[in-house]
């Protein structure tokens, strides 16, 4: 092989090299890097679409849930919502045995959608007595969410312990029913 065909051949693979490398970096890469995300967008997508169907073959249940959770909670007027959260509790505090020392409501209005009533209650009783209570307040109709507990003895044997309790209850306003 003559050195100027070898030159020619030598220019033309440098060339096709080149051209390949371009072609890589400017053609092929953004397209792999478009359908990798394009992949991922569909999947998202799918997933989506699985999550819609879900919530629509179980729509009754939750319509149903939501119904039982919006009817217990508090009424819109505050009086009467108070006195329905301290009537629950005086009859947890029967039930269990618990003596409830002090119950300290007050009013949060966060959106219109909805009130919290933040109850700091405390009672005190042995240790049954108080678990009875707090499972009492927890498995109850009304719809109370329990922020906080703290329990402390009393006594030195450790038989008597005084429970402090942070509770909120939902009140819905009638628009948000």
């Amino acid at each position: 092989m003559k050195i100027e065909n070898r030159q020619q051949v030598l220019v033309a693979v440098t060339i096709a090299v080149v051209a390949l490398f371009f072609c890589d970096r400017v053609v092929f890469e953004p397209l792999a890097q478009w359908w990798k995300t394009r992949q991922a967008q569909v999947a998202k997508l799918r997933l989506e679409v699985n999550n819609g169907r879900m919530l629509i073959k179980r729509e009754d249940a939750i319509r149903d849930r939501w119904s039982r959770m919006s009817t217990n909670t508090l009424p819109a007027n505050s009086s009467s919502a108070e006195q329905e959260v301290l009537k629950a509790f005086d009859g947890w505090s029967q039930d269990s045995g618990a003596s409830i020392t002090s119950i300290t409501p007050q009013w949060k209005s966060d959106t219109q959608d909805y009130k919290t009533l933040d109850c700091r209650v405390e009672a005190a009783g042995d240790l049954a007595t108080l678990c009875r209570f707090i499972y009492d307040v927890e498995k109850g109709p009304m719809a109370l969410r329990l922020e906080s507990l703290a329990l402390n003895a009393r006594d030195d044997l450790g038989q008597q312990f005084t429970l402090d309790l942070q509770v909120s209850a939902l009140a819905l306003t009638p628009q948000a029913q």
